[in-house]
């Protein structure tokens, strides 16, 4: 007797979300198959398994998609009956919860089906129940459009996952797959079905919560990167609140390189709407460089505080020369609590494209601007900026306009000519940081989880390195042409980078602009005319005998590169080279340093060896198929082959999902953050900014994962009250109680 009925059921909504439109009618272009008998009773099977595949193959035939129905055991617990039907079998089930918002099912209680029988004599599967009948219409060109029908092969899975870690948008990776098929006929699979592969993959990479996640992936940097430092702000419900990490690499670079830093908090990286805090430096090529960054949850002084002392302790307590950030109150008072020594400057961009906003009401708006920004550029010394201003404030009538007396107040912050003689590397703006956003815009976006943006934040740092190795490659290996006969444009062109060379090769060529004039003694004045833009004079001080040149533009102070005045007025003293002191060691391309040497393992699944065999099988395997697809005979050679190695390997070779374990110590239970509430109005309420920044390209793919908070043992009941200092430590602390604007004229340098 049979005591055991199972049925499974392989419920199929939203296949008719695939042919809505489409005309169920035959139509001209159906799938060419090849012709399968119509099943009969009595025809036999070696198992089920290979029933189902030709009633699968007989339904792409006739147009109309199967399913595995139901199967029965016998008193030994061994198979004895199977079903299967059509997969529009059975009855229809709402499953939305919102009556209005029904989802479309393909379930109509169509009784088509095969049902087969073990024949105890014989071992064969015998067919025993059979009804060809539908009661809806067949179409074999939707054939391949049904889930039954619908299969990804292990080499595009396997494509498919490296494009997703390059950051290849998913329409883009599928659209690749379709050219390459010859159309969407020969491609097995709907771009949904890749998606949903992808997520698959990223979720069991990446299993738990995304407080989780993150304190994990960060536990394995550790052990793979020595100096690896990170830090995990948590609230008083244990729920992640901020987070900070530097890479060695980082570390390392920040002793070149850590003189001057923007820092900037304008960019949303995830579905929690925490601002990406990035500090980003300055290198030898002019290039931006990481030195650390973070995730935070507010923007408010305690916040910004924890992040600075995190970030302090993290390079070793020295704080930087310079820091540039926009004109947050917060931002501003945290950096006078933390980096008290630190010259603090804010961006001039951010401040002057508000002029439009501001001042925009006025008659003469016009010429208010044109005098703002001759007062702010064109005048070299604080004494002369405010006799400007003020006279600026009278002609307009704008004494009582509270942003400028406001901006006057802060104006040590902001005006060239209060900030220059501070070295800020060529920087005054977030520019810096507004770029490594871009940067990273191409690898993450507002959708992104913490999961997903630790994983993507390996990709876009391995690229941003790859790009400094090859400036590095190229100032290495290649000579920029001098475009003069002086000595100095030689002696620069040994030692500098290229990109930095190019620099100074320009001021030494716009020097034929100036006219210089001696005063007497050691100061000269120097008439500038490009015939781009009015004349303007600088004044320069030369001490022959202490060999040291000043100029009033302060251009060699905040940028490093000696200005055209003063190598005009050395050309006028015959200095052959420059004075050893305005060569600076920062711009050198005959410097080793250290941090270039420090190697970050940022992938370490690409270096696996089961990778490397990968790498090495998929290359052998395209040079055959480029020999043997020339003629027919060796094609079926090669496919026999293929077929017999298959076989050959599979009896050697288990395959497992991959699982990675983080093998730790003590745990607990952190919650992932709330969904961050950002200063100012709301989107839906922001007014619209006359000058619009050009957006950036995003990835605006749509990554649904599960959140589900996963325990981790013991790991915030015992919290550090201060922050570690030494290489690789990691302190978990519950809380206590742009690009140029169209607006900027073309001497915008400061």
């Amino acid at each position: 007797m049979d005591n055991f009925e199972q049925v499974e059921e392989v419920d199929e909504v939203g296949e008719l979300q695939d042919l809505q439109g489409a005309d169920l009618e035959e139509n001209n272009e159906e799938l060419v198959v090849e012709n399968v008998v119509e099943p009969t009773v009595g025809m036999s099977f070696d198992s089920p398994d290979e029933m189902f595949e030709y009633y699968k193959t007989y339904g792409l035939q006739e147009g109309f998609p199967v399913m595995r129905r139901s199967c029965r055991k016998g008193d030994d617990g061994s198979l004895r009956y199977v079903t299967f039907t059509c997969g529009r079998n059975g009855k229809s089930k709402a499953k939305a919860t919102n009556v209005l918002r029904l989802q479309p099912n393909q379930k109509i209680g169509c009784n088509a089906k095969i049902g087969e029988r073990l024949d105890i004599v014989s071992g064969k599967w015998v067919i025993g129940n059979l009804i060809l009948e539908h009661n809806h219409a067949v179409s074999p060109s939707k054939s391949r459009y049904y889930r039954c029908n619908r299969s990804i092969s292990p080499f595009v899975k396997k494509l498919l996952e490296i494009n997703e870690e390059a950051g290849i948008k998913m329409a883009q990776s599928f659209k690749s797959i379709v050219v390459e098929a010859g159309g969407f006929e020969n491609v097995s699979f709907l771009e949904r079905d890749a998606r949903n592969h992808v997520d698959k993959v990223r979720r069991l990479r990446l299993g738990e919560g995304d407080a989780i996640a993150i304190q994990r992936y960060f536990q394995k940097m550790q052990t793979e990167n020595d100096g690896f430092y990170f830090s995990i702000d948590l609230d008083e419900e244990g729920r992640l609140k901020n987070v900070f990490w530097a890479d060695p690499r980082s570390r390392a670079a920040y002793k070149d390189f850590g003189d001057v830093v923007t820092f900037d908090t304008t960019y949303l990286t995830n579905k929690y709407d925490m601002p990406f805090a990035p500090f980003v430096g300055v290198n030898h090529h002019g290039q931006s460089i990481l030195l650390g960054c973070g995730l935070i949850s507010h923007e408010d002084t305690e916040t910004f505080t924890w992040l600075f002392d995190t970030w302090l302790s993290c390079m070793s307590g020295c704080p930087p020369l310079g820091i540039i950030t926009d004109q947050d109150k917060a931002m501003k008072r945290a950096i006078q609590i933390v980096f008290p020594d630190t010259r603090h400057r804010w961006c001039l961009w951010h401040i002057l494209k508000k002029v439009p906003e501001k001042l925009g009401r006025y008659a003469e708006y016009h010429a208010i601007r044109v005098s703002l920004l001759s007062v702010v550029y064109d005048l070299h010394t604080p004494v002369e900026f405010e006799e400007a201003w003020h006279d600026m404030l009278d002609r307009y009538d704008l004494r009582n306009n509270q942003w400028l007396n406001d901006l006057y107040v802060e104006r040590n912050h902001w005006v060239p000519a209060f900030v220059k003689t501070t070295f800020w590397a060529g920087m005054s703006t977030t520019q810096r940081s507004e770029s490594m956003n871009a940067f990273f815009d191409g690898y993450v976006n507002s959708k992104t989880t913490l999961k997903q943006f630790v994983e993507k934040y390996e990709k876009a740092m391995e690229s941003k390195i790859e790009k400094e190795r090859q400036a590095d490659a190229r100032s290495f290996s290649q000579r920029l042409p001098c475009r003069t006969s002086f000595a100095m444009e030689k002696q620069v062109e040994e030692v500098y980078t290229i990109s930095k060379f190019q620099e100074f090769q320009q001021e030494l060529v716009n020097k034929i602009y100036c006219e210089v004039f001696s005063c007497g003694g050691s100061e000269y004045e120097v008439i500038e005319n490009d015939e781009k833009s009015r004349e303007k004079t600088f004044r320069v001080i030369f001490e022959k005998d202490e060999g040291e040149i000043r100029c009033v533009c302060s251009m060699f102070e905040y940028k490093g590169i000696l200005c055209k005045h003063a190598i005009a007025v050395l050309s006028r003293n015959r200095v052959q080279l420059l004075p050893e002191k305005y060569i600076l060691r920062r711009w050198r391309k005959d410097v080793r340093r250290f941090y270039s040497k420090v190697k970050v393992s940022y992938d370490a699944r690409s270096s696996s060896i089961e990778h490397q065999r990968y790498r090495e099988e998929c290359t052998a395997f395209y040079d055959v198929a480029e020999v043997a697809s020339k003629n027919e005979e060796s094609h079926k050679n090669i496919m026999g082959w293929i077929e017999k190695a298959m076989k050959d390997v599979s009896l050697n070779v288990r395959c497992d999902d991959d699982d990675t374990t983080i093998d730790g110590g003590s745990s607990s239970n952190i919650q992932d953050p709330v969904v961050s509430r950002r200063k100012g109005r709301p989107p839906s309420q922001r007014k619209q900014k006359q000058f619009k920044r050009p957006k950036q390209k995003s990835n605006n793919v749509s990554i649904n994962t599960t959140i589900e908070d996963a325990e981790i043992h013991d790991l915030s009941s015992q919290v550090a009250t201060t922050i570690p200092t030494q290489e690789s430590n990691m302190a978990m602390q519950p809380q206590q109680a742009p690009p140029q604007h169209a607006f900027f004229p073309p001497y915008y340098q400061y």
